[in-house]
């Protein structure tokens, strides 16, 4: 390869590296590491077929210069679980908002999908919710009981399962992006559909606050961390899509690392969605404004968490490095 194309075929990589080392644009430790690996294996490379060029001299210049950069941004707390969901999450997370916000959007569009049919189709329902579910929820309500379903079990076995079933599905949500992000968007699709037939069912029956108030003290998390989940499987699926300035291989590794990380954040908030569902959203007697204060506040923590801190961490980053 001549000198020349060599350059044309890595300056996009190479001005990235030297960008971050610059502090022209934040990027994260672990991607820094990787540039880093990349850069040094393009100058042995140089060094070999055009040692008196130029491409070896400037190439030599950034690999010297990043050598400190590197182990500074590297070096790792002595809590690495702190550090993780404090900076190098919220760090990298700062890149995917766009695929947070388009799975967002598909989640809501379905739902609105699901709640537009099941008002148009009587049948709807219970193809989406089964039988079984709508008449034991239509014998709750003939009770004077219509939330009794989140009484009937075990508060740690109900606490246990549910855990695991809502990580069972953000893992569908994830994986699936390997299909080239349809997957995600079809399990996107399917838990929208299922909310909005679930919402317009109570609401039909003239139950709409009652479930509300009940279903969100858990389902404000479970929700929003299943389309987080979907947004991870977008970056699964568009790494394979849109490979950019790397190889589809090496945007593939890096698309699934990106979205392991992902999943790893919200494996604490499923815990607490499914500790609210098993002890707490139970308890159908209580007053309004501690179910709002419950709900509002899992909110709150959801928004600030993944969508307000990580542009703090970013602008401090800018401003610290």
């Amino acid at each position: 390869m001549r000198e020349a194309a060599f350059v044309n075929k890595n300056k996009e990589k190479w001005q990235l590296f030297e960008d971050a080392l610059y502090q022209k644009t934040i990027i994260s430790p672990d991607k820094l590491s990787d540039l880093y690996v990349e850069l040094t294996d393009d100058l042995s490379y140089a060094k070999t077929f055009y040692p008196n060029g130029n491409t070896v001299v400037y190439l030599n210049s950034i690999a010297s210069a990043a050598h400190q950069k590197i182990y500074k941004t590297k070096k790792e707390s002595k809590n690495r679980f702190t550090s993780f969901f404090k900076t190098e999450f919220p760090l990298l997370f700062y890149s995917y908002q766009k695929e947070l916000f388009v799975a967002f959007i598909v989640f809501a569009f379905f739902t609105i999908c699901g709640v537009f049919s099941a008002a148009t189709d009587t049948d709807f329902v219970r193809l989406i919710l089964g039988d079984t579910y709508v008449n034991m929820t239509l014998e709750n309500i003939e009770k004077g009981d219509p939330m009794a379903v989140y009484k009937d079990a075990n508060e740690i076995n109900m606490f246990v399962g549910i855990t695991m079933n809502n990580i069972r599905v953000a893992m569908y949500a994830f994986v699936l992006g390997i299909l080239f992000s349809v997957g995600t968007l079809y399990i996107m699709m399917q838990n929208g559909i299922m909310l909005g037939s679930f919402l317009y069912f109570f609401y039909e029956k003239g139950l709409f606050w009652e479930s509300s108030r009940t279903i969100w003290i858990h389902g404000t998390i479970e929700i929003s961390v299943i389309v987080i989940a979907g947004c991870a499987g977008l970056v699964l699926g568009n790494s394979i899509l849109f490979p950019k300035t790397y190889s589809r291989l090496e945007s593939f590794k890096r698309g699934m690392k990106d979205g392991l990380k992902i999943m790893v954040s919200t494996i604490p908030f499923f815990i607490v969605a499914g500790f609210l569902e098993g002890f707490v959203t139970r308890h159908t007697e209580m007053p309004d404004w501690l179910a709002i204060l419950i709900i509002g506040t899992s909110l709150v923590l959801i928004i600030f968490y993944y969508v307000i801190y990580p542009v703090k961490v970013y602008k401090n980053q800018l401003t610290h490095e």
